[in-house]
């Protein structure tokens, strides 16, 4: 994985699990723009409404002590992945969306 990749993050103490763009990974942890997992469908239907005020978040760090787990967004055989299913419904791809401004 490398930085832009489009990752979700299992963290735990508190359990959470953060889809969004990888910005750093360092030793000392892992830096994510993007949201908890949880409210993905939500933040998409908003976006596509065209809704301003979508929650933005900006990056944050998250120390490595509390990843449990890092997988890449990926499609796996019919299941189309959540970067695939954002630029369905959006238009743009997640770093399109990203670098043009916009913010999850």
């Amino acid at each position: 994985m490398e930085v832009h990749s489009i990752v979700i993050l299992t963290l735990h103490s508190p359990r959470e699990r953060i889809w969004g763009e990888m910005l750093a990974l360092t030793p000392a942890g892992i830096t994510v723009r993007g949201i908890e997992l949880g409210a993905f469908e939500e933040v998409l239907r908003q976006i596509a409404a065209g809704e301003s005020g979508v929650g933005a978040l900006s990056a944050v760090f998250y120390p490595m002590h509390r990843i449990e787990r890092m997988a890449l967004d990926e499609t796996v055989g019919e299941i189309p992945s959540l970067a695939e299913r954002f630029q369905r419904k959006v238009g743009l791809t997640v770093l399109e969306f990203l670098h043009a401004g916009h913010e999850l």
